[in-house]
């Protein structure tokens, strides 16, 4: 396991180094590979297609950080989301702009829906938040962070 998450590293840091000179659209698999001195073999072997390594990037960055604080206030995580993206925005700002079926956005909005519903359950115990509420929040959410 460490193996592979050292050549997953590898290929994301590769990957934010391109998105630093080109738009993700003209990033090519080859060329993250051959920025890292892997084969396409390899690439292939831990993801599917560059817009996967940009899910992992995103999810390693975050994911770990909400699961670990479920208890946090919502405001306290999303401050801390926000602090990363800060702190990384030349990627990030380069990420968002990546639109369509397998975007950083659309990945944003299937996690983010679920943690709502979540804690709005626990903030409104018997009674069941509508899918207005939950596209709202994360609409709003989403809007903050591309800000």
């Amino acid at each position: 396991m460490a193996d592979s998450n050292i050549t997953k590293r590898a290929l994301s840091s590769a990957l934010k180094e391109l998105m630093q000179e080109k738009p993700f659209q003209k990033i090519s698999v080859a060329d993250i590979c051959e920025r890292c001195c892997m084969n396409r073999q390899s690439f292939y072997y831990h993801f599917k297609d560059k817009y996967d390594l940009l899910i992992w990037i995103f999810d390693t960055d975050f994911l770990s950080l909400i699961r670990k604080q479920q208890e946090e206030k919502a405001l306290d995580i999303v401050s801390q989301i926000c602090r990363v993206m800060y702190k990384n925005r030349v990627f990030y700002r380069a990420a968002f702009a990546v639109q369509g079926q397998n975007s950083l956005t659309e990945h944003l909005r299937e996690v983010a829906e679920p943690i709502l519903q979540m804690r709005m359950r626990a903030a409104m115990p018997g009674k069941e938040a509508s899918a207005f509420h939950i596209n709202f929040m994360t609409d709003a959410i989403l809007a903050a962070l591309l800000r």
